[in-house]
This record gives structure tokens, C-alpha cells and sequence, in this order.
């Protein structure tokens, strides 16, 4: 795989991005050791974490997968360097009062903190990507299609949490930084006040994008093309769905493992992955791979790999043998007619997880 720049960074990565969100829930320690020793050998430089993971979110499991990655590099002397290193910073609670004592804000003191506490949890003394994981102010996302001026509330500015963040670039802790789960206003005025300030531009943005949710082509992937900002792209595999392992169950019935992802996440079953148009989707999309000769899993990853929007794709795995079959993936080509008949589909059901 040939690298790849992040933004106007000089950050450069692999076209696969490891995510570890699973790491400390239903990865143990061990087994997310021997998923980094087997990304690192398979080539793999690049991997995300994030301070509240592991998913889902705990007060008992905060800041176990960044504890875990840390261990890592304490125990394989030379790993650290070998690897581009990712981590976010939440924003407001959403529920969890055991970060930040469940602060509505974000704010630039809090992403200091933040910052510092990732630096100890992962052994390391500078963070590569750093990254706010959704935005302070009202925005439509995690399942919420539309912007509401009514539910926007008073949080520190765009201005000071950049400041914060650009403090943190000139004290050496961190390299680059990133948003998440972003809006084209939130991406333009990152962008926008970097420039008439001065301060550390935005190098990715990452969100979701997969077959059943192409939201980034909306208009969000012409302001960063046209910003110079790389998509880093999550949930290339729907949260399972476009894997076909749910297309002869529902998301929540009796059928389904206990240990699937998607059966631990009440929350996220009520979003845009459980809902019911998502899997309709997901199963229409994952009979036409079959039509084709691939397996669901290679449709939908060779769609993200080869989509020019993404710089890099975050596969998130359970075991080596799943970390092995996304990467295996790389290199599948669709053609033309797979294209248009993924086109086809997209045009008649939209983005239903949204």
C-alpha cells in the first residue's frame, strides 16, 4: 500500500487505518496485542483510539483501549515509531458524567487536560492526529438528520478550541491536528479562522461513510477537497450490517449473538445503524456483491478503498482473522457496471444511517 498525506500535514499514513475502539470490551489485552503485531507486520503504520474509548462507553472502561495501545509500545521497543498515532478528545457528554463530570462544553482548558492524559494513558510523548470527536455546538449527527437553531446553547467558540489545539501543536504534543463527526460550516470555519489567525489548519476529518451512508458526498466532500482536508472514514462496514451476517435476523432479535457489536449498544440501535431501513439497505447491497462474486465484506470495503474522497478507511476488528480479511480486501476492484448498480441503489433509498 502507498502512503498517503493527511491534509496539508506532513503526516503520511497507509490507506487503512486500524480502529480500536473495540479494544478493552470485546477485544482483552492480549488479543489487541497480537491485532497490532499483526497490523504492524502486515504494514498497516496508521491506527485510531480515542480518551472515551472503549465503546461502549463505560465509567469502568474509559480510557482502557488508549491504556492498552500504551502497554503496547512499552512492550514492543521500536513500535511507536513505526506507527501514526490517532486519539480524540470527546465533546460534551451525550450522557456520560463520568467525562468531564458530564460538561455541556468543551473547552479549551478541557482539551489541554484531555491531551495530557492521552499522552500518559498511551506512553508517549507526542500525539500524531489529534482530534475533537464531535463538535461542542448543535450539529446533525449520530442519527439527528437535521440542524436545529432551537437547540443550540451557549459552548466555547470554534476560536478558542482551535487556540487550544494550536497551543498543543507549538509545545511539541501534538503533530497535526483533526474534527470529527463535522459539518461543511465546522470544517470552513476551522479552516477559515487557521488562516486569518495564524494558528495549526485542520489536516482530516472523520466520519462516517459507507454504502448505507454516503452523507459525506452531500457537500461535505467538495469543502474539503477544496480545502486540502483529508476523510478518514468510519464504519466502512455499516456496524455489521453490510457484512451479511444480519440478513437472515433482525439487529435486535433473539437470533443475534450476544457478542455482536451490535447487540451491545442499545443506544446505537436506536440511531442509524438499528434502524430498519438500514438493513433493508445493507441486504440489498450485500446480494448484489454476492450477483458479483464477492462477499459483502469486499464490496463494501473495496467501495470506501477505491472512493476518491477517502485518504484513509478505519477498519475496526474483534480478531486477527477479521483484521485479515479487511486487508485482504485491499486491491479488489469493482467495475464500472458493480458501480452503477451500487449507484442505483443509493439513488432509490438514500442514506437510511444517516
Amino acid at each position: 500500500m502507498n502512503q498517503v498525506q493527511l491534509g496539508s500535514s506532513d503526516l503520511k499514513v497507509t490507506p487503512l487505518c486500524l480502529g480500536t475502539m473495540t479494544f478493552g470490551e470485546q477485544v482483552n489485552e492480549a488479543s489487541a496485542h497480537a491485532i497490532l503485531d499483526r497490523s504492524l507486520e502486515r504494514g498497516v503504520n496508521f491506527l485510531d483510539a480515542a480518551e472515551m474509548y472503549s465503546v461502549p462507553a463505560r465509567a469502568e472502561t474509559f480510557g482502557a483501549t488508549e491504556t492498552i495501545i500504551g502497554n503496547w509500545f512499552a512492550s514492543r521497543p521500536g513500535a511507536r515509531g513505526k506507527m501514526v498515532v490517532a486519539t480524540k478528545v470527546a465533546g460534551p457528554a451525550r450522557g456520560m458524567d463520568w467525562i468531564r463530570k458530564g460538561s455541556p462544553d468543551l473547552t479549551a482548558s478541557d482539551i489541554v487536560q484531555a491531551c495530557e492524559d492521552s499522552l500518559r494513558r498511551l506512553q508517549t510523548d507526542v500525539i500524531d492526529l489529534y482530534q475533537i470527536h464531535w463538535p461542542a455546538r448543535h450539529v446533525p449527527a449520530f442519527g439527528v438528520a437535521y440542524f436545529d437553531p432551537a437547540k443550540d446553547k451557549p459552548v466555547s467558540s470554534i476560536e478558542h478550541q482551535l487556540e487550544a489545539l494550536d497551543g498543543l501543536v507549538r509545545a511539541g504534543k501534538v503533530r497535526a491536528i483533526g474534527l470529527s463527526n463535522e459539518t461543511p460550516y465546522g470544517v470552513h470555519e476551522f479552516v477559515r479562522l487557521a488562516d486569518q489567525m495564524g494558528l495549526a489548519k485542520v489536516a482530516t476529518v472523520q466520519n462516517p461513510f459507507c454504502l448505507v451512508n454516503r452523507t459525506v458526498e452531500n457537500g461535505l466532500d467538495e469543502s474539503m477537497h477544496r480545502l486540502g482536508v483529508s476523510l478518514l472514514a468510519y464504519s466502512p462496514l455499516g456496524f455489521g450490517l453490510l457484512t451479511g451476517k444480519y440478513d437472515q435476523s433482525g439487529t435486535t432479535g433473539p437470533d443475534v449473538p450476544a457478542e455482536a457489536r451490535i447487540a451491545k449498544f442499545e443506544t446505537v440501535r436506536k440511531q442509524r445503524w438499528g434502524r430498519p431501513e438500514a438493513l433493508a439497505a445493507a441486504r440489498r447491497y450485500n446480494a448484489l456483491a454476492r450477483e458479483h462474486g464477492l462477499t459483502p465484506t469486499q464490496m463494501a470495503l473495496a467501495f470506501c478503498y477505491g472512493k476518491w474522497q477517502v485518504a484513509s478507511t478505519i477498519i475496526g476488528v474483534t480478531s486477527v482473522a477479521q483484521l485479515d480479511e479487511n486487508l485482504d480486501a485491499w486491491g479488489t476492484e469493482l467495475s464500472p457496471e458493480l458501480l452503477a448498480a451500487i449507484d442505483t441503489i443509493r439513488w432509490e433509498l438514500r442514506d437510511p444511517a444517516l
